[in-house]
């Protein structure tokens, strides 16, 4: 029978007919089935290697030559003692022995690779990086180029040279850890801040492109937020704040850890390796998490360890979208770099009476080193002035202010601060139009004096001065040639301090014992009140210890007072009490500063800082330090005055064991040498460019505290 087949199977004996087709069928079956398990050992002979991994990434060129002899074994071509290129195509390079295979190795992928951290990106020519079609050639058929495989992103480059640079670039921003190189999650470390343990990667410190970002500079900033939010849950409890962006969540860990149920914490951040990684510091802080990371979309996890009933919410959203759909009595907005893309969410629906308090890294625009920035981003004209820091406060101040009033709200400053790395501003949300229009009315611009410095905020109207240099106090227009003063901003004119909430934050923070953020509000008290340390006391005035028709619990004040019911009704009670007490507050601090360094006399030792605040304050002018400048002085003596008592108790050079005190010149009397020092202040200013007022400064003509 031509369609059947004898054959005998071998355990049996048995002599058994097969139809001939059913045998070709199970022979095929029988061929195919090789195939697949050498296809399959390709990536399981590679188990010492990454999984993931490309086949062009070895650490030997012994492994290169491990991969032929199992293409071997798949091609059939070990009957012949030939082998294939791995990285190469049939139509390429054909089956070779064992010695040409591994010259064509050697000279073709090896010595062309690239390296890093042991591990060798060969050139490869397999069908996976496709380029343009050739014109000349067939249009449906796709030239292969080669092209290497990066061993950290998987990206595909063609040339050897684009490849090092490729890799380069990730090692600038700290991703030397790959996903391909290993299978296990990459080492972590534990950080511990404020009682508070974090896990962070060990690239935390990039910011670019970074899944945990986590700044230990920013500690003092921390600090400074946590306690505004302290003072806030003491009005009213519980508050619901909001870390917008949380990269590993130690803000709102704290926040949680610390005040416990006076707040309900949420957590937002849109990046999922981020949100991964907040869950796992909750853990390690046995708090609970409740998972929201889509709209509607509720997930409640209890977190390992000892039962707490504190609850954090983590969400993973845009930030806009977040603070559109729901409403926060404390919101915190620290992006990396500006902020002024998330201003208008954050005071869509913000509560009344609460708290929005942003941190601004983009220091290079708001410092005047990329002015074109400022503008693009704050709409806002400005020059490096001697008073940068706290002219970049008030930047950010006037961008808050027009993204407040947009959405019928108003603000009360409590907080501005403008250090190397950050500025920091704190404020108070007030709604209302008519709270939106006074605030907006505090947007002015501001005459700057290129020359002395003397600066002064524009008048308020809209019609158009016939002297415009009128305003500034000095008269270096008339005796100067040119234009001498330029207009800057539009910037924040109001205050850039609350006393009392001030006060009330200093005690939250020897409280919770956050020591880097006492000294820093000491001065900042010292500067609202614009006195010296030696008149600062930790009991100010009761009274006045009044913000935007919140009343304060104090020592002297029944708990009536300041409890703020939900209705609207109590609040327009409180805002009516308010508007009476208003009268007997102090007068604002005086606006900018000035640096002793950028006004002292050639020849003249300046006398020491301390002293020289006592000077001013018997002359009778009110003068503080201020913390944007160490050297810096605020005072609301006008500079031609600043000059005169700097003059005045400054002793020359040449006599540096003479006591300091009055210097007396020959032939003049003590008005005269006022006079002659207010008259003349171009000389004394004129060694000094106005760029940068710091840098020239001489050790010799200051003894500093």
């Amino acid at each position: 029978d031509g369609g059947v087949v004898s054959e005998k199977v071998k355990n049996n004996n048995l002599d058994v007919k097969i139809p001939k087709s059913e045998l070709e069928s199970e022979e095929k079956r029988t061929e195919e089935e090789p195939t697949r398990e050498s296809e399959s050992s390709i990536v399981d002979a590679s188990a010492d290697y990454p999984r993931d991994k490309h086949i062009s990434i070895q650490r030997h060129l012994a492994d290169l030559e491990k991969l032929a002899d199992l293409r071997e074994v798949s091609h059939n071509t070990h009957l012949y003692k030939k082998k294939p290129c791995p990285l190469c195509p049939e139509e390429k390079f054909k089956a070779c022995y064992s010695h040409k295979l591994r010259r064509h190795l050697q000279n073709l992928h090896w010595k062309v690779s690239v390296e890093f951290k042991g591990y060798r990106m060969c050139i490869c020519h397999l069908p996976c990086h496709p380029v343009k079609p050739n014109l000349v050639g067939d249009q449906g058929l796709s030239k292969l180029g080669a092209h290497y495989h990066c061993i950290i992103c998987a990206a595909t480059i063609a040339r050897r040279t684009d490849m090092v640079g490729h890799i380069t670039r990730h090692v600038n921003k700290g991703e030397t850890e790959s996903r391909f190189i290993t299978v296990r999650a990459p080492t972590s470390e534990v950080v511990k801040e404020s009682a508070t343990d974090v896990q962070v990667l060990p690239n935390h410190s990039t910011p670019q492109k970074t899944d945990s970002y986590f700044n230990p500079k920013m500690k003092l900033n921390r600090q400074l937020i946590f306690c505004a939010l302290a003072v806030l849950a003491e009005e009213r409890k519980p508050i619901e704040c909001l870390d917008a962006f949380g990269a590993t969540g130690i803000m709102g860990l704290q926040w949680a850890k610390h005040l416990r149920s006076s707040v309900k914490v949420t957590i937002n951040d849109c990046n999922e390796k981020s949100v991964a990684i907040i869950k796992e510091n909750c853990h390690l802080n046995k708090m609970k998490v409740k998972l929201n990371l889509k709209e509607g979309d509720n997930d409640g996890t209890v977190g390992g360890g000892e039962e707490n009933t504190d609850t954090i919410e983590v969400t993973k959203m845009d930030a806009n979208v977040i603070m559109h759909l729901r409403s926060f009595d404390f919101i915190h907005l620290d992006p990396f770099g500006t902020s002024v893309n998330y201003l208008d969410s954050a005071f869509r629906n913000v509560r009344n009476l609460g708290i929005v308090s942003l941190t601004s890294t983009d220091v290079s625009s708001l410092y005047a080193k990329a002015q074109h920035v400022a503008l693009r981003h704050y709409g806002c004209t400005i020059v490096r002035t001697e008073y940068y820091r706290e002219l970049a406060a008030r930047i950010v101040l006037a961008a808050v202010t027009r993204s407040a009033a947009r959405c019928n709200k108003g603000i009360e400053v409590l907080l501005a601060v403008a250090l190397e790395h950050f500025v920091l501003v704190v404020v108070r949300v007030l709604r209302g139009p008519s709270n939106a229009d006074n605030s907006a009315k505090k947007i002015q611009y501001l005459i700057h004096c290129q020359w002395c410095e003397e600066r002064i905020f524009q008048k308020e109207g809209n019609m158009v001065e016939e002297n415009p240099y009128q305003p500034l106090p000095c008269d270096c227009h008339g005796s100067m040639p040119g234009r001498t003063a330029v207009l800057l901003g539009p910037l924040w004119s109001g205050s850039l301090f609350n006393t009392g909430f001030l006060r009330r934050m200093l005690l939250e923070a020897v409280q919770y014992g956050l020591d880097e953020a006492q000294p820093l509000l000491k001065t900042l008290v010292c500067e609202a009140e614009c006195t010296t340390s030696k008149h600062f006391s930790t009991h100010g005035d009761e009274n006045k210890q009044e913000e935007c028709g919140v009343y304060i619990k104090t020592s002297n004040t029944c708990a009536e007072s300041y409890v703020v019911p939900g209705k609207r009704k109590g609040e327009e009670v409180l805002r009516g009490a308010a508007k009476r007490q208003r009268a007997e507050h102090s007068a604002e601090h005086p606006a900018f500063y000035y640096n002793v360094h950028r006004h002292s006399i050639r020849g003249m030792n300046m006398p020491k800082l301390n002293k020289f605040l006592n000077y001013l304050s018997e002359a009778g002018y009110r003068v503080s330090r201020t913390h944007f400048d160490p050297m810096g002085v605020r005072t609301n003596a006008p500079l031609a005055q600043f000059k005169t008592v700097l003059m005045k108790y400054s002793t020359p050079t040449y006599t540096g064991g003479q006591a300091e005190g009055p210097v007396h010149l020959p032939g003049e009397d003590h008005g005269g040498g006022e006079a002659a020092a207010a008259a003349d202040p171009k000389e004394e200013d004129a060694e000094f460019p106005e760029d940068d007022p710091c840098a020239e400064s001489h050790p010799a003509r200051c003894a500093a505290d």
